[in-house]
């Protein structure tokens, strides 16, 4: 099988400055990945097609973003046992809610982990697909180990400096 990686596909470009905060966060830990732009409404087949060759290609998790009430994330569950990370962008007159609920009311069977609207959400997809794959790779773990330790300890060090 190819070396593992990490998808993190949107439904626009306009998506991208969202779903930078994922792509940082995988650069931070060397984590490979690929961006591609794809929509679930108006390239379907392609978007199914990506999917369903992802596998064989070492694809270990999705990071899907998407805005409005657009369903990316869970056109790509409905084609894979990959795990899925839904990031619902915050667009359109309801500012991601409506992603938001989209993203996260999926059926029983086939679950997408859905992250918090916006960039803060897109952050937190990087860290998660991270731990994902830290799960069968132990070098990825320990540096997950150790920017937790050091950002405890950056918390302590403020507490040990707070002046009232």
């Amino acid at each position: 099988m190819a070396t593992r990686f990490v998808a993190i596909l949107m439904g626009s470009d306009s998506d991208l400055p969202v779903m930078q905060a994922a792509v940082d966060i995988l650069k931070k830990f060397g984590v490979k990945y690929e961006v591609r732009i794809t929509s679930a409404h108006r390239t379907p087949a392609d978007t199914q097609a990506f999917v369903l060759d992802a596998d064989k290609r070492g694809v270990a998790v999705f990071i899907c973003g998407a805005g409005m009430a657009a369903h990316l994330a869970g056109a790509v569950a409905a084609h894979t046992l990959t795990p899925v990370i839904g990031v619902p962008i915050d667009s359109g007159p309801l500012q991601g809610l409506d992603a938001l609920l989209s993203t996260a009311q999926m059926p029983g069977g086939i679950p997408v982990a859905t992250v918090a609207i916006g960039k803060a959400g897109a952050k937190n997809a990087g860290y998660l697909a991270a731990q994902i794959m830290g799960t069968s790779d132990s070098e990825l773990k320990a540096k997950l180990i150790s920017e937790r330790e050091e950002s405890a300890q950056a918390v302590r060090d403020k507490n040990n400096n707070l002046k009232l």
